[in-house]
């Protein structure tokens, strides 16, 4: 009876609201920012326990069209512009097999994923039909996370290898009968007592040994960058690392920075076992795998970050700020400066009211900042609702919807797994407008990010269920970005660094924590002057770091940022 007279109250709100004529849907149809975790069709395990899953992705770029390959999904993506993406489905290829790679040689898509011997590799030259034919039916290694690739001498290479202690493996194949030229090479193994960033742990604290996996080749300018992630894909701390040679069979010899990619912190964390390709306008990307692993190991999300090649050859990838919304460029850019949207967080740890709330999965996990934790209502029903205080006036840019789908018993896809909702804002929480009408969606957006038309000024956010698939209405979190309207931080005071002398791959740092600081990014390299990683944490006066290499000088300096924006560091401190 309650719940109905719930729904019956917000109806009639919505209704009234409705009839002022000036209000209209202010989601942006022209959208040209993105917000990670992508927001795709990620399709629902055929195994218990019911969740999703994508990871070790292929993205390549074939006659100026994306085509994406993902773990366990189904299917496979399209997109013309890296924002808006269709599913393609084949019953031609082995899409339950684990790391799918894809390579592109003349006019024709090459095919093969992790398998025993022997493995079919697939082709096709018209991938948007689903439709793909066998290129060779007994290729004779049995292999996991295999990467093909193409030099541009035409000659062809198979990298693969997923272990705890075997290597990771190069061999050179035809690239016309992909039979194998000469013996396969080890590449390299772990050296985790020297690289914190191969230790196992979401903080790189657990004494096992990792996963040396997911081999990425890159050709840049004569050298040979060869990527590979650790140390497991169910941490935070999952990354990319990197070696460099002069040939594609080796030596290969460690580089200066590493990771490459690391994301080990924010809402959502992880940016291992990727694929490194370039846009029609020649950019640099790095698509990742990230982790929740929480109703399962293997509950995972795709992630994608700009990659660049500095003037000397170092190749890193930006995630700073990396699950806020930022550009998706439609030109060559020059470095990440040009792709940050400048719409920082709104909606953490701020007030929240709900219509109902189970015990074990309270309000405030709604805007907590973290993937891991979530609200749920009580029921799945039509008008149950979240409404988030920003506590003042604010610019709203752009919102992302992360459903969390509580107590589902979905499998594989189907066409009546989709969200329907209502987005209202307001100025004094009686009078409502509409931001988002989806209440006919029939779409699956489980990651629904939504960049506003024109920006609109509100203090109150409210999200309101008219159709959840399955389980009960439930949200990771309701994530609002755009402006406070006020003052950047101050700069960040008293910042000291000491690294441990027990153990070099770990350095403890601290500040001043300041009081109109929200958060700090602390970005930090092996020279003063490349400080390409980042490690960014809310509401803290202190961290430990554990992914250094033991061998290796760093730099180190801190930003702090808010509502309104970022004080960037100046003062860069060094830990020999």
């Amino acid at each position: 009876m309650k719940e109905a007279f719930l729904s019956i109250i917000i109806s009639l709100t919505t209704i009234m609201s409705f009839g002022q004529s000036a209000i209209a849907d202010k989601s942006n149809s022209k959208q040209t920012t993105i917000c990670n975790p992508l927001n795709l069709s990620y399709r629902f395990s055929l195994q218990a326990p019911s969740r999703r899953e994508a990871a070790d992705p292929t993205l390549v770029m074939f006659k100026d069209e994306y085509y994406l390959f993902a773990s366990k999904s189904g299917g496979y993506w399209h997109s013309t512009d890296l924002i808006t993406w269709d599913l393609i489905t084949s019953s031609d290829l082995p899409l339950e097999d684990y790391a799918p790679t894809v390579v592109v040689i003349r006019d024709t898509l090459f095919f093969m994923a992790s398998g025993n011997a022997p493995i079919t590799i697939y082709k096709t030259s018209k991938p948007k039909t689903g439709k793909w034919d066998v290129a060779k039916s007994d290729f004779k290694i049995g292999l996991t996370d295999p990467c093909l690739f193409l030099d541009d001498d035409g000659r062809l290479y198979l990298y693969y290898g997923c272990s705890n202690n075997k290597p990771i493996y190069v061999v050179e194949l035809d690239s016309k009968s992909f039979n194998t030229i000469g013996n396969p090479v080890e590449c390299f193994n772990s050296r985790k007592d020297d690289y914190g960033w191969e230790q196992k742990g979401d903080y790189n604290n657990l004494p096992e040994n990792p996963w040396i996996e997911g081999a990425w080749m890159t050709k840049f300018k004569g050298k040979y960058y060869l990527q590979y992630a650790a140390p497991g894909t169910e941490f935070k701390s999952y990354c990319d690392g990197l070696y460099i040679s002069d040939n594609p069979l080796g030596p290969f010899n460690l580089a200066s920075n590493n990771p490459c990619s690391s994301k080990p912190e924010g809402f959502i964390d992880g940016a291992g076992h990727s694929s490194t390709f370039q846009d029609k306008y020649g950019n640099y990307w790095h698509i990742s795998t990230m982790t929740i692993s929480q109703k399962h190991m293997f509950e995972r999300r795709l992630g994608l970050f700009p990659m660049f090649f500095d003037n000397d050859g170092m190749l890193y990838t930006y995630t700073g700020f990396g699950d806020f919304p930022y550009i998706i460029p439609q030109k060559k850019i020059a470095g990440p400066d040009e792709l940050f949207a400048q719409w920082m967080l709104l909606s953490f740890n701020k007030p929240v009211e709900v219509s109902s709330e189970l015990t074990d999965h309270p309000k405030t996990c709604a805007v907590d900042e973290d993937i891991r934790t979530f609200w749920s209502a009580q029921s799945g029903n039509k008008g149950e609702w979240i409404s988030i205080d920003l506590k003042k006036q604010c610019q709203i840019n752009a919102v992302q919807i992360n459903f969390a789908e509580n107590n589902t018993k979905l499998y594989g896809r189907d066409p009546k797994i989709f969200f329907q909702y209502l987005l209202e804002y307001s100025d004094d929480n009686k009078t409502w407008k509409m931001l988002a009408d989806k209440r006919l969606n029939k779409t699956d957006v489980p990651h629904d990010y939504l960049q506003l038309a024109a920006s609109v000024k509100g203090r109150y956010v409210r999200l309101t269920n008219y159709n959840v698939p399955d389980g009960t209405f439930s949200v990771a979190d309701l994530r609002i970005f755009g402006n406070g309207q006020g003052n950047s931080p101050a700069m960040v005071k008293n910042f000291i660094l000491t690294r441990t002398q027990s153990d070099k791959r770990e350095v403890k740092l601290k500040w001043d924590k300041s009081p109109d600081a929200v958060g700090y990014n602390i970005r930090f390299g092996t020279q003063a002057d490349k400080l390409y990683h980042n490690y960014q944490v809310l509401g803290a006066d202190s961290l430990t770091i554990r992914s250094l290499n033991r061998l290796q000088q760093y730099f180190f300096t801190i930003d702090a940022f808010n509502e309104n924006g970022i004080k960037k560091g100046v003062r860069v401190v060094d830990v020999k």
